[in-house]
């Protein structure tokens, strides 16, 4: 079967207020614009019904599909989980708020037409594009975990944990089996794995608004997002990533198995990482 052009991932945990809006908006965005794409959505362990609200969803779109984690593992194993099973030539994650609009996608894609291997959304290269701000304090601390990742990751970008990214199918196959963390600090490791592999990395510009229900904690999981750095500057130091991209001979063979997802939505899969800590 002939690879759709686009993969669509949205990683879900206990999003039953707000997945029914985010597909409505995400297939109405597809559906306008004529884009040969597919819809995942990757359910996070979720306690509520986030999982049954989906699976009603898929009765009336046949390219949407729902994969389930082997429990709650994290946002960083969402994001991996769906995109390395994503048979999109082109595949990209989206946060369930859509903060980023759908629309804004157009952008991530004019950037891998251009040669891009990964486009990367901005809150930051250009604020006008704003449309609801953070409080201040947000603003202060994810500039503060920001000028922390540019200095201890080496990393030039304004904006890493933005969640909107795309990449080309051959780049996210390899970016994502060399990733190790799981929640919340993932992102920077992907863009650290990315440079790495020296793959081309171009930030974009997008319209963004802040949702105040957005669950991340900047003293719980910041401090835990500074832990992972650190993990990842001494996996570098220790040779594991160049170890385990030596390893890497043909990327044309690393595409994980599909799952049966349209009839057996409750399927699980565990893709594994390449490195240990």
């Amino acid at each position: 079967m002939a690879h759709p052009q686009l993969s669509i991932v949205i990683p879900a945990y206990n999003e039953a207020a707000r997945i029914d809006s985010a597909l409505e908006r995400v297939t109405a965005c597809v559906a306008e614009r004529g884009w040969d794409a597919e819809i995942l959505v990757i359910d996070d362990g979720s306690k509520d019904n986030t999982a049954e609200i989906v699976q009603r969803w898929m009765l009336a779109h046949p390219r949407l599909h729902l994969v389930k984690n082997p429990g709650n593992r994290g946002k960083g194993y969402s994001v991996r989980n769906g995109l390395l099973q994503a048979a999109g030539e082109v595949v990209m994650f989206t946060d369930a708020d859509l903060s980023a609009p759908m629309e804004e996608a157009e952008r991530l894609l004019a950037a891998i037409v251009d040669g891009a291997d990964v486009a990367i959304g901005s809150r930051w290269m250009d604020r006008a594009r704003q449309t609801i701000h953070q409080p201040l304090y947000r603003q202060f601390f994810g500039r503060c975990f920001n000028w922390i990742t540019r200095v201890v990751m080496g990393l030039p970008f304004k904006d890493t944990q933005c969640g909107f990214k795309a990449f080309r199918r051959e780049a996210a196959q390899t970016i994502f089996r060399l990733q190790t963390i799981e929640r919340w600090g993932f992102d920077p490791e992907i863009l650290f794995i990315a440079r790495k592999l020296k793959y081309s990395v171009v930030e974009v510009p997008v319209t963004w608004g802040h949702d105040e229900r957005s669950r991340i904690s900047y003293l719980k999981d910041g401090l835990k997002m500074l832990e992972e750095m650190a993990t990842i500057r001494m996996n570098s130091l220790a040779g594991r990533y160049d170890a385990a991209i030596a390893a890497i001979k043909d990327t044309s063979t690393m595409v994980t198995p599909q799952v049966k997802r349209a009839a057996e939505a409750g399927v699980e899969a565990r893709p594994e990482a390449s490195i240990s800590n």
